[in-house]
């Protein structure tokens, strides 16, 4: 006679894939998400026909995945997010655990991308843009104002693209991951070449130069170029990333996703702030001192831009990869020889380290970019990690970055307004 199930509440009890997902709030495939990375364990019972999974332990997870979405968490109140992306900690940061300056050191911007979204290396990839995706985003974009940004171009290219997938609803990890593969290069071919002679083809550094530069590719300044897309790939719960885990949360797809984060990042305080380190550096090559442009910035109440960063009290170790590349790069003596003078003349007032917008500055003033290029660089290198936390948003229960408010206005209920 086969045993007595346990009754509810009782330490062996086991549950079925369908309680299990009911009781997180997921779908069943996002119950075995749990257990391939580990946050869940299952069983298969002996001439049973599905796993079980144990109810404390589910019931557990079910808890901590309510404190996330109220936002609460063991550091001051701020919202906290579990994710096996990025870490950052003592002027280091690793990709899925893997020192990311190492990595950017030895592989493409293409092969990091794939380390991020599948935690596996693809030794020679390049990202292939549709035909007819790309002409789509081009159509859009070419109707652009002339003025419009860089920024305004991606997000147009990107919306523009979603319309000639049919298949974007799709937000099984596959289907992700061939739009992530399909989208990136798709953005990058909208964008206006610069020079008359190019290709749309190769390495994804080699087709973005071309947009960005009419100078010829030099073999230290693609390597700079691409470098600098790996070394920008992702940087933990960014402002932008956070706007695209919230999308996913709500299960917006890809496309929309990566929108929401080109929305945020053309703030000033983000990916357009090496912009303002180009226009410094540019001033400074001009009056051939970085003692009055510096002092005109302090002056006018503003800091300045290239300089320091809240997550990296000693060295900026992006700046430090890149300016070692950048030191190979013919023509950029100047920039880095102004660079340099900046941190030296600011050090006198407050000691601050070079960031990744300055060395990033120096690359587009060597290279004869506009000031926007490092805006471009950015979100382009950014899209392939804010797909990567768009699949793992997509693992977790849906509409859980949602915070509650702290409401602080009139006390209710008030009188109708005459």
């Amino acid at each position: 006679m086969r045993d007595q199930e346990p009754a509810p509440g009782h330490p062996e009890r086991r549950l079925s894939t369908k309680e299990t997902a009911e009781l997180l709030g997921v779908k069943p495939e996002t119950v075995y998400a749990y257990v391939s990375r580990g946050q869940l364990g299952s069983r298969r019972e002996p001439g049973g026909r599905g796993s079980t999974f144990d109810a404390k332990e589910v019931e557990a997870l079910a808890r901590r995945n309510r404190r996330e979405s109220n936002g609460s968490s063991g550091s001051g109140g701020e919202l906290s997010v579990r994710t096996r992306i990025t870490l950052i900690e003592k002027d280091r940061y690793f990709f899925r655990g893997v020192d990311a300056t190492e990595l950017t050191a030895r592989h493409s911007y293409e092969e990091i991308a794939e380390w991020l979204w599948t935690g596996q290396l693809r030794p020679g990839i390049t990202f292939t843009a549709p035909k007819a995706a790309v002409a789509v985003a081009r159509r859009a974009v070419d109707a652009l104002p002339e003025h419009a940004g860089p920024t305004d171009r991606l997000r147009v290219a990107a919306i523009a693209a979603a319309t000639a997938d049919p298949l974007r609803f799709d937000l099984s990890e596959d289907a992700v991951l061939g739009t992530a593969r399909t989208l990136i290069p798709t953005l990058v071919a909208a964008l206006p070449p610069v020079r008359r002679t190019h290709r749309d083809e190769g390495p994804l550094a080699h087709r973005l130069w071309a947009r960005l530069s009419g100078q010829p590719a030099d073999e230290a300044s693609l390597r700079a170029l691409d470098t600098a897309l790996g070394l920008l790939v992702d940087h933990d719960l960014a402002a932008s990333t956070l706007a695209v885990r919230v999308a996913a949360s709500a299960r917006a797809h890809a496309y929309a996703a990566v929108s929401s984060g080109l929305g945020v990042l053309e703030g000033p305080l983000h990916g357009a702030a090496s912009g303002l380190a180009h226009r410094m550096l540019l001033d400074v090559l001009d009056q051939g001192s970085a003692a009055p442009v510096v002092a005109d910035e302090l002056r006018a109440g503003r800091r300045i831009p290239g300089l320091g960063h809240r997550l990296y009290p000693g060295e900026d170790p992006r700046a430090r990869a890149l300016f070692a590349l950048l030191k190979d790069v013919p023509g950029a003596g100047p920039a880095l020889a102004a660079a340099r003078d900046i941190v030296a003349t600011t050090a006198r007032h407050t000691p601050l380290h070079a960031n990744v917008d300055l060395a990033l500055a120096v690359l587009t003033v060597s290279s004869g970019m506009p000031s926007t290029a490092g805006e471009t660089i950015f979100a382009v290198a950014r899209t392939a990690g804010w797909i990567a936390h768009a699949l793992e948003e997509y693992g977790e229960r849906p509409l859980r970055m949602r915070p509650s408010g702290h409401y602080v206005g009139p006390k209710p209920p008030r009188p109708l307004p005459e």
